[in-house]
């Protein structure tokens, strides 16, 4: 993995500086502004910094390290001529003599070669030994250091994980995610594991999928949102409202068809009167029909519906047919759920509004808990887009669009939380 940092004096400046660096694959795990230091910093213009990462992926060689060891060997080969040549012929006491010498001179130098030869021997054998008492020592140290290295690896693993599932991350994702991390084999150190699961959190949550108006449709598009009593639907829908109208300029209309709940009509009207926007009634389905014709010319129609129990099969067939009022329209429908909500319900609640339609994510509340790791457990059960995150009771600031990075960092124990003045 290549991890790098570009400034520039815009983001998009800084991105596109990355993406130029690092490949079109470039994920951006941060982004943050350098204001400008120092006796002469206003002179000096405010920096974009953006933290970019790519996964390296490169052939793995493996080298045999080959030892060149100079062998000498030393041959002593001595000859000695026996034959000598008198000079005289009537010396030959004296040749005879010499012939003595000479022999007995030969015998001499022949124990002297056996004995160099019986050292040299020793010499090697002994060579050999610290050699092999060499080798074994290497052995037992690369194997204490590989035992050292799996001790380190397996603390960091099990570190991680912990901090995954302290999180509310369940166990079974949180091992899978180190799982994909550490089969690649080149991940030594903590902090090389904790950014590499970082980025890996942040590809699996994906992208997310705010509302964004259609080019080209020439009916209003119809935003339905739906979810289980108390998660924040009508509040959520006040939020998205005025963002639509007031930042966006868009014609908005809501629709309600949370007549169950006591004064959730009252509380719709307020917030769509403070705006100005236009509010219908749905008792029935058959009321769809009559109030859709009078907002032809609207962008948005946003519908609000009651809160409905994932035990109660009854009451959601009944939102079905709700919506199926609607299928000459292009729909984009929103689940709405409680980041406070447990995770075994979450489960139930996604499976069975699953049945009905696909649907993007919306999770409110998030400032009432300190872990967010439902987030990532739910998007990975159902495959479906996050959109929006809801951490507060004001109208329209308490939402935004879901950041991955952000909740990268908190799962991960790092990063402020919403709603806390991050």
């Amino acid at each position: 993995m290549i991890i790098k940092k570009f400034q520039a004096q815009s983001e998009t400046e800084a991105i596109m500086l990355a993406k130029e660096d690092l490949g079109k694959d470039a994920i951006v795990m941060n982004i943050k502004t350098i204001k400008p230091k120092g006796l002469f910093r206003i002179f000096r213009k405010t920096l974009v910094e953006v933290t970019a990462a790519v996964d390296d992926v490169s052939e793995k060689k493996s080298a045999n390290d080959k030892a060149d060891g100079n062998k000498t060997s030393t041959k002593i080969n001595a000859k000695i001529d026996e034959k000598l040549h008198p000079e005289r012929k009537q010396e030959m006491d004296e040749s005879k003599e010499l012939e003595e010498k000479l022999s007995n001179l030969a015998m001499l130098l022949e124990k002297q070669i056996e004995t160099q030869k019986t050292q040299k021997k020793n010499t090697e054998k002994e060579k050999k030994s610290e050699d092999k008492t060499d080798e074994k020592k290497k052995e037992t140290l690369d194997k204490e250091e590989k035992t050292e290295q799996v001790s380190l690896k397996s603390k960091s693993i099990e570190l991680i994980i912990n901090q995954l599932t302290n999180n509310e991350v369940s166990y079974q994702y949180a091992k899978q995610l180190l799982d994909e991390i550490t089969s690649a084999g080149s991940i030594r150190t903590l902090d090389d594991m904790l950014a590499c699961v970082y980025q890996k959190i942040i590809l699996k949550l994906g992208q997310t999928k705010p509302i964004i108006e259609e080019k080209g449709n020439k009916k209003p598009q119809i935003i339905f949102f739906m979810g289980p009593t108390g998660v924040g639907k009508t509040t959520t829908i006040a939020k998205l409202s005025s963002k639509l109208m007031l930042e966006e300029k868009k014609k908005i209309a809501i629709f309600t068809a949370d007549t169950y709940r006591i004064a959730a009509v009252e509380q719709i009207k307020t917030y769509a009167n403070i705006l100005s926007i236009p509010v219908e009634v749905i008792y029935e389905v058959k009321d769809v029909e009559k109030a859709l014709p009078k907002y032809k010319d609207y962008s948005y129609i946003l519908i609000d519906t009651a809160g409905r129990s994932h035990k109660n099969k009854n009451q959601v067939d009944d939102l079905k047919k709700l919506y199926d009022s609607f299928s000459k329209y292009n729909i984009l429908t929103y689940l709405v759920l409680s980041a406070t909500t447990k995770y075994k319900d979450l489960k139930n609640i996604t499976a069975l509004y699953k049945d009905m339609s696909e649907y993007n994510l919306i999770f409110t509340k998030v400032d009432e808990t300190d872990a967010v790791g439902n987030i990532l457990n739910i998007k990975l059960d159902t495959g479906m887009p996050l959109s929006y995150i809801s951490y507060g009771q004001n109208v329209p600031d308490d939402i935004e669009v879901m950041n991955p990075q952000v909740i990268a960092k908190q799962v991960l124990g790092g990063g402020e939380s919403y709603g806390s003045g991050r």
